[in-house]
Order: structure tokens, then sequence, then C-alpha cells
């Protein structure tokens, strides 16, 4: 998967939106880089050779899978993942991952995750918002979409870039969550981290002249409502 992942770049013409994707990232080091699930495989394309970050990723199978590709890749990585109920974050490792994230961000490294958990497609999860409350780190919401890729019918409309076509690479408005901030000020920031996600993805897709996929089903979430609702009137 690497040499896949090799080969795809140095076979795309790459495009930067803003002309200065790095600027951002670099004024606010160290901080949080954060993508949707789904087009995450090639979200590695946005390291510089001398970058050094380290990205979570979950313990499953496919998990592995991706560790090992992003490591050759020059990516280190921290396994846990979050979760949708709280009572299997800890099973999932997340906890541990979170402190082992703030102690990296305490020591000046970049870190990268994931805005949305498991199985629940772009809605961001507390995770993140707590990892930038507690670190006092700013969050830098970061697209990377290809213009030739399959789209597969997953919970998280997976992608998968194809060689010899366009990639936009994005980096949208940093996003910082005050220590002091309630319940209600973090909500509004989580929910403000998902527009803010969502506008770069489909600003990244216009740009190559596609659809972004998966951005007219429902969440999980939504959808689970929509199931309650409709047993309830039943």
């Amino acid at each position: 998967m690497a040499g896949y992942l090799a080969f795809v770049r140095r076979t795309s013409r790459i495009v930067h939106i803003p002309d200065d994707i790095y600027g951002p990232v670099d004024q606010a080091a160290p901080a949080i880089i954060t993508f949707w699930h789904g087009q995450h495989l090639i979200q590695t394309f946005y390291r510089r050779p001398n970058d050094r970050c380290y990205v979570m990723i979950s313990r499953h199978g496919d998990g592995e899978i991706n560790a090992i590709a992003a490591e050759k890749l020059g990516m280190s990585v921290v396994r846990g993942s979050g979760a949708q109920r709280a009572d299997q974050v800890r099973k999932r490792g997340g906890i541990q991952a979170l402190r082992t994230l703030l102690s990296l961000l305490k020591a000046g490294e970049h870190v990268s995750m994931t805005a949305d958990v498991p199985k629940v497609s772009r809605v961001a999860g507390d995770g993140i918002i707590t990892l930038a409350q507690m670190s006092g780190r700013p969050i830098i919401p970061m697209a990377v979409v290809a213009s030739r890729r399959i789209d597969f019918k997953s919970w998280d409309a997976a992608s998968l870039a194809l060689p010899f076509g366009r990639v936009a690479i994005l980096v949208g408005t940093a996003i910082t969550v005050p220590r002091e901030a309630d319940a209600e000020r973090r909500e509004a920031l989580r929910r403000q981290l998902e527009a803010e996600l969502d506008r770069i993805y489909a600003l990244g897709y216009q740009n190559l002249g596609c659809p972004y996929p998966g951005a007219d089903r429902p969440s999980m979430i939504e959808a689970r409502n929509q199931r309650n609702a409709r047993g309830a009137e039943g």
C-alpha cells in the first residue's frame, strides 16, 4: 500500500489551496491536523520530506494495515481511536492515545487524527475537541482529494486514489478551543470544525470538477435518529 500511494503521488498533478498550505501549520506549531475518515489514505501527501508528525490510527485489523503503510511513508503512529459511546473509548485505547498525543504536543510535535470516530461518518467527535482544549494547541482542518479514484459504499464513503490524475491539498481555518470553554462552547466549536472540514472538502472536489463522495448521505447519527423517529411513529 505504501508503494502504491507513493506511485499515485509521483504520477499526480498536485494543486495547493491556498497556495501556501504549510504557512498556517508552521505558524501554529505544534498543531493538531485533522481530516475526515474515508479520504484518509492519501492524507500523507501533505507531509513534506522533513516533516515529523504522529498520526493516531485505530487498533483493529484495517488500522494495522494503515499503520504499517503510514510508517513506511514517514509518519509515526499512535495506536488507539475514539468511539461513539463513552464506555468504548478505553477499550479502543482512546484514553491512552489521548495522553500520548498530549505529551507529544507538549514536546513540540505535530499530531494528526481523523475528526470523526469509527462508524459515525462526518460527525466530529468530542475527542479532538478535548485534545485541543487540554493542550491549548489549535486544530488545523486539512483535506486531500483526488480526481481519479474508486469510491466505495462503506460507512465512511471511502475513496482509493488512482494514478495519473489531479490531487488537491487544502488547509482550512484554524480552530482553537479555550481551556475555560464550557459544554455549550465546546459543542459550538465541534460544529464549527465539522462545517470547516465539509467546506474545504467540497471546495477541493469542486476545484477538481468532481462531486463530494458521500456528501448527500446522512451521517450514521442522523440515520439512526430517523429510524428511531419512524419506530416511535409506528
